[in-house]
């Protein structure tokens, strides 16, 4: 069973779902897909985009997490945050059966 991920979002992206709903035409995505509106945008859309911006094997959005982790770690945030924020789990068997935080306050303020 896949673990739940909470995301503490901040006020600027809480905002954009009540933007998007006239645009979407209040469908039950907030990004919906182009050829069948009733489902998720494709998971590719966000790189094709890139592409036609000009980033054709400059980035992909999966780099941008890697931008992201590069930037947070600059900043001085905690690696043990950031590596929350990104969903990658411990891989030392002992610390993770027993450090099971998911740094949210930490992760709110990071996010701000």
């Amino acid at each position: 069973m896949k673990r739940m991920h909470i995301v503490p979002l901040s006020e600027q992206a809480l905002a954009v779902p009540e933007v998007m709903k006239p645009i979407s035409q209040h469908r039950p995505h907030v990004f919906p897909g182009y050829r069948n509106p009733l489902e998720p945008m494709n998971s590719q859309t966000a790189n094709m985009a890139l592409k036609r911006m000009g980033f054709i094997d400059i980035l992909v959005a999966h780099g941008m997490r890697s931008i992201a982790s590069t930037v947070l770690n600059e900043k001085g945030f905690q690696p043990d945050v950031i590596e929350a924020a990104l969903t990658h789990i411990d891989t030392i068997g002992v610390r993770r059966a027993y450090n099971l935080s998911q740094y949210l306050e930490q992760r709110r303020n990071m996010m701000a």
